[in-house]
């Protein structure tokens, strides 16, 4: 075991999940001119993913500072700062469960207009039908 969690793999894949690659994604996404309905629901469910990843990272990270004999990982995951530290992924399977709700919803209000348009049409053929 090392003398500390901060040189431990699990910490450096939190980095990369918790801010590298929620920045990366939107970095993305602003500089993207046009982006299909799938990719943006990928985006979305990715955002999810990653914040559960984190979540179980910071937990994996708490049990193991607390074997080390190094006090400073002890001040960041077993103690007041650890809450803060969960804001992080709350935020981003926030913004995820929004961007995937935001798709969910363009999709239904397009079937809705496209059921609308079905039903005018088929009302429009059958008074046709009653008149010839």
């Amino acid at each position: 075991m090392p003398g500390s969690v901060f040189v431990e793999l699990k910490f450096w894949l939190l980095v990369l999940f918790s801010l590298v690659a929620p920045v990366s994604m939107v970095w993305a996404c602003l500089t993207v001119r046009a982006v299909s309905r799938n990719s943006v629901l990928v985006i979305g469910l990715a955002l999810v993913g990653i914040a559960g990843f984190d979540f179980y990272l910071l937990q994996a990270l708490a049990r193991a500072a607390l074997k080390t004999p190094s006090l400073a990982d002890d001040a960041l995951f077993d103690s007041e700062v650890t809450v803060g530290l969960y804001v992080l992924p709350a935020l981003l399977a926030g913004i995820g469960v929004n961007v995937t709700s935001h798709v969910l919803i363009q999709h239904l209000t397009d079937a809705q207009r496209r059921f609308a348009r079905e039903v005018t049409h088929s009302a429009a053929v059958a008074a046709e039908q009653e008149v010839t």
